[in-house]
């Protein structure tokens, strides 16, 4: 039976990681005689499961198959038919009864005893035993002993083997502690046998290949490395093993404990060892290639590093939970390293970025004042926006090809150039940046157990952890970071616009993964100062609205800061679109335009070439189009302010300026309506002698349609002097001048009709005479 015993272990039972503990030979009751086995085994791996297996020889060759499996959860009752008399039968009560026949009555007491320690041991349920013998459910033992039955009672089923000496030194050592064991010699045994198994069972697991690979074992190859894991896995749970009392007394336990003891240090020491070269080793070969990034903007990728670090994670749990000083060190080893590689990895790829960044400028193209908030020398990349004299220009937008470049922009092809290869060089170093933070912080949580799901209490810990070790590695990121920003800002102010967008992207999108992490913090630190220097922009703007001189020898026309306002916006919008901050653009937005609103009317009270009514009318008219285009909805209400203003002053103009065409009748007409005023009926004005028909033929005779030409087209001369000629305004005041002499004109018509009825006297030009001066004059100039 023991050969067969060992080879069921070793061809069914071993390669499916369960251990055979007792075995009988057996029948089907009531049948033809079909010999079969039926084994008691437990599973190697935790939790235990208990199985209760079926196995048959082959009817073609030599060897065994398992036919049927039944857990032992699942078994509710054990007949032995006759616990008087020796009886081979016995009944296993599964889903159904199972009756069998044994070859030997003491092969079924021993299988049914099996069956009933296992059941102790790890089911404890109320399995019934009906027609057993007490002696075989151990009723020997004393009161309480039966229920403390440890690890290793089915070792107590293995064939007898001769003590070696240091088990008679434990049995010698137990005795001394075992109190009872003169007088009841019987319990002492049954208590000895149990102890035994105990230590068997349970520390003499650690085979002869583990310790090979603990002492020995390859740390440098897949297959080595899965040893040493395997082998140290299986040390530590030799170590955990709960001793009972007495035991750490046993000169074996205390032996053993010396051994595993031993053969962790060692292999900490050697896991230390080894992991500190590769740290090393892996540094030399990454510095190795960062020459080929230095021409690109690039940043070397770590990947290959943490796939072959990764390989060790479940070593360096260990380390972690058995050897923490060793831990921690190797911790500070790596963050040391690390930091070291990364710092002139960063220093590098930034100064690059810098390099590439500097080119995008040229130097200056002789500016004029425009709305730009950069101050002292402004570079060439500015230089679009600053291209507006006082007097004008007659430069209109020009589109760029690109959404990114601008959009309708009035600037250069090369200006237009700059700002999109800023925007892609800033855009480009935050997407170098973010992966390479993500994936190390990933790597520190896998590779240093980091990424568990610990508890509330240890939470923060962990996350204090990986904050401090990604600190310490990229403790330059923030530095380099608002150095480059600093130099973005110090070419042209207006990269202020694209800093804002494309941080605050990359923000929100790090806070979406994980708004904890170091990039997400990092991140957010230095989008302060973007937002910092995006404030600043806006009032370095205001700030040179408010400085602005006009030229006392020249017309204003329209203001540099209004056409400013209009490439701000034009710019904006373009930069802006869809962007997470938009906010902060709408607040800019309405601190700007009441700021040109405010210097608008200020320069137009203290101008002197130029009457006040048409600059406000011209930039009002300008500010009003330009939001009519854009259509900028947090701007709703300071677009038909615009409008009104431009509106307002327009027709103040019209009439300040056209005045009274015809001065003598427009008096003559306003006595006749003061006559009215006193009570003079209008069909009797023509009595009073002031008024009478002669006069009022007289007055009209003094303006022939020549002289009303010649006057409209003096008047024509002088709103050409006013005006400006890039917002195109003349034919509109032109046209409104027309409407606003038709009035006047029909106005006296009516009061000839109603006053002098019948007369027959009329204007000596008219109204179709008149609209043909206004064209042609139009026409002439």
């Amino acid at each position: 039976m023991t050969a067969i015993k060992h080879a069921l272990q070793r061809d069914i039972f071993t390669p499916n990681d369960e251990r055979l503990l007792s075995i009988v030979n057996v029948c089907k009751a009531g049948k033809k005689k079909k010999n079969c086995f039926l084994c008691a085994t437990v599973t190697t791996e935790r939790p235990v499961q208990v199985r209760v297996v079926k196995v048959k020889k082959s009817d073609k060759g030599d060897f065994y198959k398992r036919q049927m499996a039944w857990e032992l959860r699942d078994l509710a009752e054990v007949d032995a038919k006759d616990a008087s008399k020796e009886n081979p039968e016995f009944d296993l009560h599964f889903e159904k009864v199972y009756r069998w026949v044994a070859s030997s009555t003491a092969e079924k007491n021993s299988f049914i005893s099996c069956i009933w320690k296992l059941n102790q041991r790890y089911l404890r349920k109320k399995v019934e035993f009906v027609n057993v013998s007490s002696q075989l459910l151990e009723e020997s033992v004393p009161s309480g002993e039966s229920q403390s039955v440890a690890g290793g009672d089915e070792d107590a089923l293995d064939d007898y083997q001769e003590l070696n000496a240091r088990e008679e030194q434990d049995i010698e050592g137990m005795m001394e502690v075992c109190e009872y064991a003169i007088s009841n010699a019987e319990a002492f045994a049954e208590k000895l046998s149990r102890e035994l198994q105990v230590l068997d069972g349970n520390y003499m697991d650690l085979s002869k290949g583990h310790i090979r690979a603990l002492q020995d074992g390859d740390l440098s190859s897949p297959k080595g490395i899965e040893a040493c894991i395997n082998a140290s896995e299986a040390l530590l749970q030799c170590m955990d093993v709960a001793l009972r009392p007495g035991h750490e007394k046993l000169m074996a336990v205390k032996q053993q404990q010396h051994l595993f003891t031993e053969l962790r240090d060692t292999f900490a020491r050697r896991l230390t060892n080894h992991l500190n070269n590769v740290f090393v080793h892996q540094g030399h070969d990454q510095s190795s290639t960062l020459s080929q990034h230095t021409a690109e903007l690039t940043l070397p990728k770590h990947s290959p590093l943490h796939r072959d670090l990764l390989r060790y994670a479940k070593l360096m749990e260990w380390l972690k939970n058995t050897q923490r000083e060793k831990y921690d060190g190797l911790s500070r080893t790596y963050v040391d390293y690390m930091t070291r590689l990364y710092e002139r990895e960063i220093k590098d790829f930034f100064e690059v970025a810098k390099i590439k960044m500097a080119g995008t400028t040229k130097e200056g193209k002789g500016n004029k004042f425009g709305l730009h908030g950069s101050s002292g020398k402004l570079t060439g990349s500015t230089s679009s926006l600053n291209k507006l004299a006082v007097q004008g220009s007659s430069s209109r937008r020009s589109q760029s090809s690109s959404l990114l470049d601008m959009g309708n922009m009035s600037a250069s092809d090369l200006d237009v150039a700059d700002r999109t290869k800023f925007d892609k060089i800033f855009e480009q170093v935050l997407s170098e940046l973010e992966p390479l933070c993500l994936a190390e912080q990933d790597f520190i949580s896998k590779f240093f157990k980091l990424q568990q799901h610990p508890t509330l209490a240890q939470v923060n810990s962990v996350k204090d952890m990986v904050r401090l070790m990604m600190n310490k590695i990229f403790q330059s990121i923030e530095t380099e970071l608002n150095s480059l920003i600093a130099l973005g800002d110090k070419i042209d102010s207006f990269h202020s616009l694209y800093m804002l967008v494309k941080m605050s992207h990359h923000v929100w999108t790090a806070q979406n993964v994980d708004p904890t992490s170091y990039l997400s913090t990092t991140l957010g630190n230095v989008l302060v100062t973007v937002k910092r220097n995006f404030d600043k922009c806006i009032s370095g703007q205001i700030r040179q609205m408010e400085e602005v001189k006009i030229s006392k020898k020249s017309k204003v026309g329209i203001l540099p800061f209004v056409t400013g306002f209009e490439e701000f916006a034009e710019l904006a919008e373009t930069i802006f679109r869809n962007a997470e901050r938009r906010g902060d653009l709408d607040k800019a937005y309405v601190k700007l335009i009441r700021a040109v609103f405010m210097n608008v009317e200020k320069v137009a009270n203290e101008s002197q070439k130029t009457p006040r009514d048409v600059v406000m009318m011209e930039n009002f008219h300008h500010i009003f189009s330009t939001q009519s285009r854009l259509k900028i909805s947090c701007l709703e209400t300071e677009r038909r302010e615009a409008k009104h203003k431009y509106t307002d002053h327009l027709q103040s103009y019209v009439i300040n300026s056209l005045g009274q065409p015809l001065e003598k009748l427009n008096h003559f007409f306003e006595g006749v309506e003061a006559r009215v005023a006193q009570g003079v009926r209008e069909e009797e004005v023509s009595y009073q002698l002031a008024f009478n028909k002669q006069e009022l033929r007289k007055v009209i005779k003094e303006y022939p349609g020549k002289e009303v030409k010649k006057g409209l087209d003096n008047l024509y001369k002088k709103v050409d002097k006013h005006l400006c000629e890039e917002e195109s305004l003349l034919q509109v005041v032109w046209h409104s001048m027309q409407d606003e002499f038709i009035r006047q004109y029909k106005h006296f018509e009516g009061l000839i009709g109603r006053c002098y009825p019948g007369s027959g006297i009329t204007m000596e030009f008219t109204i179709g005479d008149m609209l043909e001066y206004f064209s042609s004059i139009a026409q002439s100039h």
